[in-house]
């Protein structure tokens, strides 16, 4: 049975060209391959406090977000557009980096805490919420807790880079299935990836 399909998907990243390119971006890289599959552009809102774009679809419209608040403060850019378009939490996906997943791997998941992840940890405060879905993309991890810093903001190797890319693909092409609401065969896709 399905359960209420997607209609806000959020890619969380920090904005500006210095940090295009680094794997704390890899929820934007996410949205932006959404917008440009379905032809449409993001565009910036001041009021949203991120760029936006509208996909619509037979299940209704999606909202695409990418905050530009910095990934510290990605909960405001998310609690707005869910305010504006009455949009609940379990109808959202947060898509982000995830240093505790191989690279080139993702996993569907829904509720949850923060992990220690600060974009995660302030869209929970802002949602006021845990119950949204969660696309956690892995960028795995530089070994020791003093180099994640570093490691998140720097940029990958050109394999790992395809590799998380090659995942992103993947999670594009179940939006079909998101918007249904048919999330175990999105997972069933995903987790099942070597």
């Amino acid at each position: 049975m399905a359960e209420q399909g997607i209609r806000l998907i959020v890619g969380l990243g920090n904005p500006g060209p210095q940090y295009a390119g680094t794997r704390h971006n890899a929820g934007y890289w996410l949205v932006d391959r959404i917008a440009e599959r379905a032809g449409v552009e993001l565009r910036p809102e001041a009021k949203f406090q991120g760029f936006v774009a509208r996909v619509s679809g037979a299940d209704g419209d999606l909202r695409l977000l990418k905050p530009t608040t910095f990934m510290n403060h990605s909960g405001r850019a998310v609690a707005a557009v869910c305010r504006y378009f009455e949009i609940e939490p379990n109808a959202v996906l947060v898509a982000y980096d995830e240093l505790d997943l191989p690279v080139g791997t993702a996993k569907l998941k829904f509720g949850g805490g923060h992990a220690g992840h600060n974009g995660l940890r302030d869209t929970l405060a802002a949602l006021g919420s845990r119950d949204f879905w969660r696309l956690r993309i892995g960028i795995g991890h530089p070994g020791t807790k003093e180099q994640v810093i570093g490691y998140v903001l720097s940029r990958p190797s050109r394999p790992d880079l395809d590799a998380i890319l090659e995942v992103v693909d993947e999670a594009e092409a179940c939006l079909p299935e998101l918007l249904a609401g048919d999330y175990q065969r999105v997972m069933n896709r995903l987790h099942a990836r070597p």
